[in-house]
């Protein structure tokens, strides 16, 4: 590979890059119902490529899923305790009656997703600004130091049969990006070291959903999930590793009680 064709797409990323990230950094400051209305809206956008990929032939079925998809991420939100998780099913169960292929893949992507945002929206409406800030950078980091350090160094292949382009420098960059990440928030947050060690499995986490929306483009045979993100593809691409972190933090509030505090 060339050194044009390795960096041919860095500066249209970047530009996408940028403004995603500023309406998103905009969304996370402002909190409360606007962060809770773009979170939701991105799950349903994710949805509806999700969808589009399994089932190309049944556009009605992806737009239908995706507004679904929104609409039930706010209602988890607004419900009781205890309305969550039978509303985080809905997309599902009816996903699983509408389409007629790719079923047992549709389900458990989208229980992921709409779980994914149940717990960005946790995070910040429990935690605020700062773990959600340190959430988003944690997986930025991994992101940008996978991206520079496997185009730079290369090396061998982390998962070749499902991501041919992932490599281990790529993967390993990410986990120490991602630990200067939460050493640089240990004065910030209250979390102590435990923080850093959270930071690389939310590193882990990311990637592993990078793995396994590229497992599902893979299976189908797309590149990308969408064309919407000039650079980057679709919705679903950015927010791959979003995705994975925020349900393993999830995870970890509801099993462990940690993150402590809020900022």
């Amino acid at each position: 590979m060339s050194e044009d064709s390795r960096w041919s797409d860095l500066a249209m990323r970047l530009i996408s890059g940028v403004i995603l990230a500023a309406m998103g950094l905009g969304a996370v400051w402002t909190g409360g119902w606007v962060f809770i209305w773009f979170v939701a809206i991105a799950c349903g956008a994710i949805m509806w490529e999700l969808v589009r990929m399994l089932a190309p032939d049944r556009p009605e079925i992806s737009a239908g899923l995706g507004v679904l998809t929104t609409i039930c991420s706010v209602l988890a939100i607004w419900f009781p305790a205890g309305f969550a998780l039978p509303t985080l099913l809905v997309p599902g169960v009816l996903g699983w009656i509408w389409l007629n292929t790719q079923r047992r893949v549709f389900v458990p992507f989208a229980f992921f997703i709409l779980l994914a945002g149940f717990g960005m929206a946790s995070v910040r409406s429990e935690f605020g600004f700062g773990w959600m800030a340190w959430l988003i950078l944690t997986v930025a980091a991994t992101d940008i130091a996978g991206y520079f350090a496997g185009r730079s160094l290369g090396g061998p292949k982390f998962w070749p049969a499902i991501s041919p382009k992932k490599t281990w420098s790529g993967t390993v960059a990410g986990w120490v990006a991602a630990a200067a990440v939460g050493a640089a928030f240990l004065t910030v947050l209250p979390g102590g070291m435990w923080l850093i060690f959270l930071s690389i499995a939310a590193s882990f986490a990311s990637q592993m959903g990078d793995i396994a929306e590229s497992a599902v483009k893979r299976r189908v045979g797309v590149k990308d999930s969408s064309g919407l993100i000039p650079g980057h593809g679709g919705i679903f691409d950015r927010f791959d590793g979003m995705l994975g972190a925020s349900v393993l933090v999830l995870i970890v509030m509801e099993l462990t009680g940690y993150p402590p505090g809020g900022i």
